[in-house]
């Protein structure tokens, strides 16, 4: 019954702070135009609060403005290559492997997607771009010498929730605004909202969190490890009830993040398997 089920899990992640203990944007970039991750970022609250403006959008349009100052290329490849130099947490890279290798023995595929107000095309230059099903992330649009010139997505905190719906429909376009908000009926949804997990670090992923969490998923508050004021700002959210469980991020096997996965998986599993007995049951008295 269970082993010949293909049950697919959406594990779906923020990427700075969750994944990185940092902002993308200073592993490389921000040391490329001459900046230090502080100058950058006030001068992006600056700019951000005299026009009140969106700091996401602020931020795309002042790494356009000091790449072009210091005379570096604008295309998808130099911002790709900007993501190598990207840090991520201990056990990240071989998460992917050992999540999947465990789902799969449970009659379980996993799908990965970020969920990021980061740059797509930083995420696609990391050695783990490979791993996800989708990235919905900020990104340009490029002119005909593939050049950026204009934000082509912006996702901000609030903005995040919409791909949580687009992939509980089994849709990857970030165009599409007319699936997404088509009626389409629970059964026929693609991953439930009660097969998603969903890793963030902070406020900027709570309305995601508190969503997932409220239609029967499960939500996960990371934190860097031996970070004494990012961990209490987790545990505020479980305390709140935006979060079910606050974990260190280390995504090495046997650790919490891991442990709680599995638990989870297991949960799901065990959820499926009951629905189909109840099924074959309810069956029986059909006459």
């Amino acid at each position: 019954m269970s082993k010949k089920s293909n049950i697919i899990v959406a594990l779906i992640y923020d990427f700075d702070g969750t994944l990185s203990p940092g902002n993308m944007q200073e592993f490389g970039f921000i040391e490329a135009v001459k900046k230090n991750p502080k100058e950058f970022w006030t001068e992006n609250s600056k700019l951000s609060n005299d026009n009140d403006a969106d700091q996401i959008l602020t931020y795309m349009y002042l790494m356009m403005q000091k790449a072009i100052s210091e005379k570096i290329s604008l295309k998808r490849e130099q911002f790709q290559e900007f993501g190598k130099d990207v840090k991520l947490f201990k056990g990240v890279e071989e998460w992917f492997v050992l999540i999947n290798e465990y789902a799969k023995k449970n009659g379980i595929t996993i799908e990965h997607y970020i969920n990021s107000s980061g740059l797509a095309e930083i995420i696609e230059g990391t050695p783990i771009a490979k791993e996800f099903k989708k990235i919905f992330a900020c990104s340009y649009l490029y002119d005909v010498d593939g050049k950026a010139f204009w934000p082509g997505v912006a996702v901000n905190y609030t903005t995040k929730t919409q791909f949580l719906f687009k992939i509980n429909k089994g849709i990857e376009s970030v165009a599409d605004s007319i699936g997404v908000n088509k009626y389409t009926k629970k059964e026929d949804r693609r991953i439930p909202f009660s097969r998603m997990v969903y890793f963030g670090d902070g406020e900027t992923d709570v309305p995601c969190m508190k969503l997932v969490k409220e239609m029967g998923g499960h939500s996960i508050a990371v934190y860097q490890p031996r970070n004494s004021i990012k961990k209490q700002r987790s545990e505020n959210l479980i305390a709140e009830n935006r979060v079910n469980f606050v974990c260190p991020a280390d995504y090495s096997k046997n650790k919490e993040i891991y442990k709680v996965v599995t638990t989870i998986l297991d949960k799901i599993k065990a959820d499926f398997d009951f629905q189909c007995l109840l099924n074959q049951h309810k069956k029986k008295t059909v006459k």
